[in-house]
């Protein structure tokens, strides 16, 4: 497999050439390439692959740098933006950046932060342009207790290997219930970090005023009852990977403190001045749009980017079709196995409310619902009485269509409320719905909506 070169073009600026003298401090590490047009980094390309590029954006050439990064939108190269004096603080060119770049840095340059995030882009670049390092043949995986073969699974199966190899932030979003942590803890286990420790925190389930010492630790009389030094979930999990679960909640102001983290690879304990270096992974997990949560002043708009790396979007359970009754089966073996029960099958009409019913608790109801089912059916076979549902739907039988007919005019109107809502932008419409681009259009043609 071909090697990706830690080479980067430079564009923008009056003079690009003397934009890349002033990264000479990064010389020794990467390679800068100055180009003018579109034509220059295709010509290039022929040579061999390149993983990144720098756009630098002045006020009065942002519309042609962004012409420009459109032009190469085929190709396989991660841009990073450079803004000038005031243009972090103009949303309508923030949107831009977004569209087109994988994260920004401001002006003047920090050369740490900027190794930093070369080195993420980097990483994330390698997963575009060359094959995958896993591959599986299987028409059915499981990792874990992450059991599916529904093509939106099977995407999330095909991330969790690309992503495990490389050392980038992760941002895992889905429902409540869907299996975040299960997400989290797969790409782990297949990182070069598995050797180390898997930390989770809830930030949700902190209070406020006691999530800080939580995640940086402190020092002996920090403040009353810290009678002793405590270590911090960041630093506990040091050469290997913390997951901050609910990170949309975290508290406004500390999350400034995560962003340092972020971008210099240090922590404070509370109560102490000292700096100490931790080599941790972040993945971090929501069940909330954090882009909203960034236009409403909730959530910090540079932290999103820096945790917004690379993404894995989780299905609810009532989107994964067969894959219900699949996990259903799955969950019935393993509690009998567990608990010592006879292992019965499912009646048809159990299995019929299975994939019938909505499942707003998503994997997680079903585990509690098939646990306890296994655990109090009497008779030889689970029947829809033993699940305990309530408000069981029976959609075929209401609306004279199959199953199958509902899941088609589902997935029809998803797609084309989700393509209204982006504008018809692909690539936003695919981010969204969690598919890739080639299968969004498979999508598209499959409905006539291309």
């Amino acid at each position: 497999m071909p090697v990706l070169s830690r080479k980067a073009y430079l564009f923008g600026g009056e003079d690009p050439g003397a934009f890349a003298e002033g990264l000479s401090s990064l010389k020794g590490e990467w390679t800068f390439v100055p180009v003018r047009t579109p034509e220059d980094v295709r010509q290039s390309l022929r040579h061999g692959p390149v993983a990144l590029g720098m756009v630098c954006l002045e006020k009065k050439e942002t519309q042609n740098a962004f012409r420009f990064l459109s032009a190469l939108s085929d190709t396989c190269i991660r841009w990073i933006a450079l803004l000038g004096p005031g243009l972090a603080e103009q949303r309508d060119i923030l949107h831009q950046v977004r569209e087109h770049c994988i994260d920004f840095h401001r002006f003047p340059l920090d050369t740490q932060r900027l190794r930093i995030i070369l080195g993420h882009a980097h990483g994330m670049a390698r997963l575009s342009c060359l094959e995958p390092r896993f591959s599986d043949s299987r028409d059915h995986v499981a990792e874990s207790d992450m059991v599916g073969s529904s093509p939106s699974m099977m995407e999330c199966f095909r991330s969790i290997r690309k992503i495990a190899g490389t050392d980038a932030c992760v941002l895992i979003t889905g429902e409540s219930g869907t299996g975040k942590e299960l997400v989290a803890r797969a790409i782990h286990e297949r990182s070069k970090r598995s050797s180390g420790p898997f930390i989770t925190l809830n930030c949700g389930a902190i209070p406020s005023n006691l999530i800080q010492s939580e995640l940086f630790g402190y020092e002996k009389g920090a403040f009353t009852g810290a009678h002793s030094r405590k270590i911090g979930h960041i630093e506990a999990a040091n050469h290997g990977t913390i997951m901050l679960d609910e990170i949309g909640d975290m508290p406004f102001e500390l999350q400034v403190n995560l962003l340092r983290v972020l971008q210099f690879g240090k922590i404070q304990r509370v109560g102490s001045s000292a700096e100490i270096p931790v080599d941790v992974r972040i993945i971090a997990a929501t069940h909330i749009d954090l882009e909203k949560a960034c236009r409403e002043g909730r959530f910090r708009e540079d932290l999103y980017y820096r945790l917004h790396v690379l993404r894995v979007s989780l299905p609810p359970l009532r989107d994964r079709g067969a894959d219900i009754s699949l996990l259903a089966r799955y969950f019935c073996k393993r509690f009998s196995a567990e608990y010592g029960a006879t292992s019965k099958p499912f009646s048809a009409e159990a299995l019929e409310v299975i994939q019938a019913y909505s499942w707003p608790g998503n994997v997680r109801e079903l585990i509690n619902k098939i646990k306890s089912a296994v655990l109090m059916s009497e008779g030889p076979l689970i029947e829809p009485r033993d699940l305990q549902l309530e408000n069981i739907p029976h959609p075929a039988k209401k609306s004279g269509k199959t199953l199958r007919e509902i899941r088609e005019i589902t997935e029809r109107e998803t797609l084309r409320e989700t393509l209204q809502k982006f504008e018809n932008n692909v690539s936003r419409t695919a981010r969204e719905l969690g598919v890739t681009r080639t299968t969004l259009y498979d999508l598209l043609k499959k409905h006539k909506l291309f």
